[in-house]
């Protein structure tokens, strides 16, 4: 009965803004025959890691060590009880860095494979203060929905009422896909830094509206 006199109205709006938060992983796996000597060449390799990411300027609060793992190692024989012998063991460690000089991307990549990083995960854009940009956003759907329900009950001789509900989805920024390693090269020996191109995210905020009518 609620809804039996009402009209919805649904609007989206969108904000576009160019990154200024990147977040990629490196990790750096080991392997040795005791777990004390695996766990020592890894941490020796990531704390020229972390250092060079400093060299770089990256603070403390935005390196993060998100994982580290002590798996052990088998090989099976060829006899015929097909048994299996422990060889040594892997440790792997994880760090997790926020880069918020967008123009270093590139070297700092290049610098952490070349302090021993053989591995390079997940970089993302994302937009630090995405809240003032979701509010703008918001306001230009809200705009948008208002402006459409006028024009429809001049079109349809009725009145707006109340409001009698609002609801709003927020979709996560889409992180572009549009990253090039131009110059590949660069991974893990030494050569000119990949060229990290950024793109846009996009803000999006849908709003539905329901009004009483009469």
């Amino acid at each position: 009965a609620q809804f039996k006199n009402s009209i919805v109205i649904s609007e989206t709006g969108e904000v576009y803004a160019k990154p200024d938060l990147a977040v990629v992983n490196f990790s750096v796996i080991e392997e040795a025959k005791t777990v004390t000597e695996a766990t020592s060449k890894n941490t020796e390799t990531m704390n020229n890691i972390i250092q060079a990411m400093k060299d770089q300027g990256v603070e403390d609060k935005d390196l993060k060590t998100i994982s580290f793992n002590v798996y052990p190692r088998y090989e099976y024989t060829d006899d015929t009880f097909n048994k299996r012998i422990l060889v040594g063991y892997e440790v792997s460690q994880n760090l997790e860095v926020k880069i918020r000089d967008m123009e270093k991307i590139g070297t700092i990549i290049e610098e952490a494979t070349s302090a021993g990083a053989n591995d390079v995960s997940g970089l993302q854009f994302t937009i630090d203060n995405e809240e003032g940009l979701k509010k703008e956003a918001r306001t230009q759907a809200i705009k948008k929905a208002k402006d459409k329900a006028q024009e429809l009950t001049s079109q349809l001789g009725i009145k707006l009422g109340r409001v009698i509900s609002f609801n709003e989805n927020f979709f996560v920024p889409y992180y572009d896909t549009r990253v090039y390693l131009e110059k590949a090269e660069g991974i893990g020996g030494g050569g000119s830094a990949p060229d990290i191109q950024t793109g846009e995210n996009t803000i999006s905020v849908t709003i539905t509206i329901v009004y009483e009518i009469y």
